[in-house]
Order: structure tokens, then C-alpha cells, then sequence
């Protein structure tokens, strides 16, 4: 069985709209996005992306229109961004800033975003008490974060199934749900840490869900088809259901929450 927790971004076939590593977590910003706009009465939405990388999210919402600055640390993936952003005509609706979430405030407006995507940066930061206050600041009152997260309990998993057993015992009892020095995560969370630190952010909750249940753990030739992926795409979306799949959620690898700011 494939050790997923070794694996945290490996690619999968497809973009972020499809594949089934992130068609999840496509679909949930996606529908958010929806309600913004009906809430709002504003087609177009202004769109912070926090450590978005060569711009998948991105670009994919700046198809739809939307006004999208991604701060990002990395150099090489900001120049893969705008490559991106320019093969997919959208140049005009993509920014691109060099910073990390302890300068955010130095790069972004206050209250300057209808959504914030925070996916796979918390992880990283070395406080993200303080990086999710910079993600709040620069959000609109009623405006929605959108948190992603690596959850410990795969990982406590995922090491016992590989037969490492004193390195999932390990992840266990790590303040951080590290599994050992060679752990290439940071930082690992529990749901109801992560949602505690949301709540003393000033952010209220709206829809958890887990990610990566499966999708990790089949083998590549299995998802030669469309109706194969199509397949596992749609076990992934019931299984990953926080209200009604709860004992599911808590192995997924990953935890995504959709939270408003107060």
C-alpha cells in the first residue's frame, strides 16, 4: 500500500478541477464563490490566494472573471503562474506578489478580499495563530476563508499500515503530528485544534470536509479512464461529507474548512 503521508503533493492526472486529488476541494470553493456573488450582487469577486503556488486555484477562477492576486514565496512557481495565467488568456485578471503570510500585511490591503484560500500553508508557517490573523485582516467582514490543511490521524495511519509502527506512535503523541525527524511536514492537524484556532481568529465555521481519503491509496493504473476517475471522484465527495461521514473524515489526509469572518 502506497505510504501517502510521504507523498503530500504528489500530482495526479488532471487539473485542479478534475483530478481527483483536488476536484474536492475545487467544488466546495466553487460553490462558495456562487454564494459570494448572489450575496454580494458582484459577478466578479476579488480573490486572495496565500501560497498558491504556479496558480492552479487561481487561474481556474480567474477563467470565471475573477480579480486574482496570489502571494507567494517562491520565485520559480510565481513565473510558472503567470505562464499559466497567459496560456489560459487570463494575464489580465492575475497578480502575482512575492511575500509569505508573516508580510502579508505589507502586500495586501486590509479587508481587501471576498475569499482567501489558505491551502497547504499553515503547515509551514512557524505560528499560524499569527498567519491566520494576517488571512482575517485581509478578508471582508462576512467574507470566507478557505483552510487546508494535512491531518494527523492519515499519517498515524498511514505509518502503521507501512509496519512502521514507533513512527506512528510518534505522530500519535507529537505536539505537531510528526512522525519523526525525517517527516517532511512541519506540522500536522487534529479538527478540533484546527477549528479552535479558526474560532479565536474571528472566523465562524461553515463546512468541514476530508480530502484524499482514497485517492492517495489507488494505484495509478486504475485511473486510466474517465469513468474511473469520474467514479472515485464521487466516492471521494460522499465519503468526505464532515456532517454525515464524520469516522470517514477523521483518516482523510487532508482537512478542508470553509470558515466566515465575523
Amino acid at each position: 500500500m502506497p505510504d501517502r503521508a510521504e507523498h503530500p503533493r504528489r500530482p495526479r492526472r488532471g487539473d485542479v478541477t478534475t483530478a481527483p486529488r483536488t476536484a474536492g476541494v475545487w467544488e466546495a470553493v466553487q460553490r462558495c464563490v456562487d454564494e459570494l456573488r448572489e450575496r454580494t450582487g458582484r459577478e466578479h469577486l476579488d480573490v486572495l490566494d496565500l501560497g498558491g503556488g504556479t496558480g492552479g486555484m487561481a487561474v481556474a477562477l480567474a477563467a470565471q472573471g475573477h480579480r486574482t492576486l496570489v502571494v507567494d514565496p517562491s520565485p520559480d512557481a510565481l513565473a510558472a503562474l503567470e505562464r499559466r495565467a497567459a496560456e489560459a488568456g487570463v494575464a489580465d485578471h492575475v497578480r502575482s506578489v512575492q511575500a509569505d503570510a508573516a508580510t502579508l500585511g505589507d502586500v495586501v490591503p486590509e479587508a481587501g478580499a471576498d475569499l482567501v484560500c489558505c491551502h497547504e500553508v499553515l503547515e509551514y508557517v512557524d505560528d499560524p495563530a499569527e498567519a491566520l490573523a494576517e488571512v482575517v485582516r485581509a478578508v471582508r467582514p462576512r467574507g470566507v476563508v478557505s483552510i487546508l490543511v494535512a491531518q494527523r490521524s492519515a499519517a498515524v495511519v498511514a505509518r502503521a499500515l507501512a509496519g512502521r509502527f514507533s513512527e506512528a506512535a510518534q505522530a500519535l503523541d507529537d505536539p505537531d503530528g510528526r512522525w519523526g525527524a525525517a517527516d517532511p511536514l512541519p506540522r500536522r492537524f487534529d479538527a478540533p485544534a484546527l477549528l479552535a484556532l479558526l474560532g479565536g481568529a474571528g472566523l465562524d465555521v461553515r463546512q468541514v470536509h476530508g480530502v484524499r481519503l482514497f485517492s492517495d491509496l489507488v494505484p495509478e493504473v486504475l485511473l486510466e479512464g474517465d469513468e474511473s476517475r469520474a467514479a472515485l471522484l464521487a466516492l471521494e465527495r460522499l465519503a468526505g461529507d464532515g456532517t454525515s461521514q464524520a469516522g470517514l473524515v477523521a483518516l482523510a489526509t487532508q482537512l478542508h474548512v470553509l470558515a466566515e469572518r465575523r
